[in-house]
């Protein structure tokens, strides 16, 4: 009995995570590395893209509040924009500056309507491509990281059962660790697996609803635009 109570804490020691993380074969070891590295990585753009659609929702408030407000010199509001701004700016400053310019050529309204919103439909493909930058990345790693951790899962029981049948007496002690140290490679799977398909499903819609609402603004103030030059040619 007491040679019995001894040997408890060892064996709770020795199937403690760390441990077994620490005594699991070298592929095993690489295999909830690289889901570390996956993880730690999908956190940090999780963080930085919601912090970049974050700026781009409230900034397309703040601009498109500007932009209706009554009296508001569309002239005077393009000289306010930087030419490397983005988000809605750069697509209002884009369709302005060609429009501004094509108008001191004296083309047709056609033409100049033509233009205008080329250059919006180019400066929205750039805001697409900013905001969808790095969302294949989750979607990889919450599709590819359960399957990852499978393998690892796989190889670990079959090292496990492998060892099993060198033994002469077969007994779940035995095995138990082997399982065990290729389960965290599951889990480890699933940990960076679930946060990705979250973000990446959440973002997808963010930016899919900004760009919904980009090319709703270039439609209005291509009407505007079309209006001022149609003025201009009654005048």
């Amino acid at each position: 009995m007491p040679t019995d109570i001894a040997t408890m804490p060892t064996t709770a020691h020795s199937m403690s995570p760390w441990s077994l993380i620490a005594e699991a074969s070298l592929l095993v070891q690489l295999v909830m590395l690289i889901l570390v590295l996956a993880s730690l990585t999908s956190w940090f753009l999780i963080i930085q893209r919601s912090s970049l659609m974050g700026a781009a929702r409230r900034s397309l408030g703040r601009f498109e509040q500007s932009f209706w407000n009554k009296g508001t010199d569309l002239s005077k509001l393009y000289q306010e924009q930087s030419q490397d701004s983005d988000g809605v700016q750069g697509i209002f400053h884009a369709g302005y500056r060609e429009f501004a310019h094509l108008r001191e050529q004296e083309s047709e309204p056609e033409a100049v309507m033509e233009g205008v919103q080329r250059a919006m439909r180019v400066a929205i493909s750039r805001e697409e491509e900013r905001l969808e930058k790095h969302l294949p990345f989750l979607a990889t790693v919450g599709s590819v990281s359960p399957y990852i951790g499978l393998f690892g899962t796989v190889w670990g029981i079959m090292n496990s059962f492998i060892g099993l049948s060198q033994t002469e007496q077969a007994t779940l002690a035995a095995v138990a660790p082997g399982i065990a140290e290729a389960l965290i490679a599951t889990a480890i799977g699933l940990f960076a697996a679930i946060p990705a398909v979250i973000a990446y499903n959440r973002f997808a819609a963010r930016s899919e609803g900004l760009i919904s609402r980009y090319y709703t603004f270039a439609e209005e103030f291509s009407s505007i635009l079309h209006r001022r030059l149609h003025n201009r040619a009654g005048n």
